[in-house]
């Protein structure tokens, strides 16, 4: 597994927070559950096995589709590394947070799960309520609209440089 790999150039990062943004606002508006992981510095590939392999190229159609049910693909998280969807289906490890367990369901919980032990950027979309939220370091943003997503990711990628 090889580290640090997120794109370094301000063009490819500023798509990829588009496109993910995009997804996110459309399959809120729709109250379809997602989770879309950003692979930062830590490498998830124990988490990608637990997927299935995709390795194609970031789009917001492909991320709709991914999440679109009873499509196969729809439960579990897609991962993205830089600027490719390299797997889909992801099994994520849950919060151990007592707080959390009877406010949040699994989706929010395997989000705040993985931010706890990696610094990946986790978007969860809420099908019960249509909310887009970010797990960034165990900790939960919600509420967010694409602008403010697509503005948050670009700040987070920004701040690890």
């Amino acid at each position: 597994e090889l580290f640090g790999r997120f794109p370094t150039s301000e063009k490819a990062q500023g798509v990829i927070c588009r496109e993910v943004a995009l997804a996110a606002g459309w399959l809120a508006k729709r109250r379809i559950g997602g989770l879309i992981v950003l692979e930062r510095e830590t490498g998830l590939g124990e988490y990608i096995e637990t997927g299935v392999r995709l390795d194609a190229l970031l789009s917001h159609q492909l991320l709709r589709n991914i999440f679109i049910p009873p499509g196969p693909l729809h439960d579990g998280a897609a991962i993205i590394r830089e600027d490719r969807i390299i797997a889909a289906s992801c099994v994520l490890p849950l919060t151990e947070t007592r707080i959390l367990q009877g406010e949040l369901g699994t989706r929010h919980r395997a989000g705040i799960g993985l931010s706890e032990v990696s610094d990946a950027l986790v978007v969860i979309i809420s099908e019960e309520k249509g909310i887009v939220s970010l797990a960034v370091d165990g900790q939960l943003e919600r509420g967010f609209n694409e602008e403010e997503l697509e503005r948050r990711l670009w700040a987070l990628l920004h701040r690890q440089e």
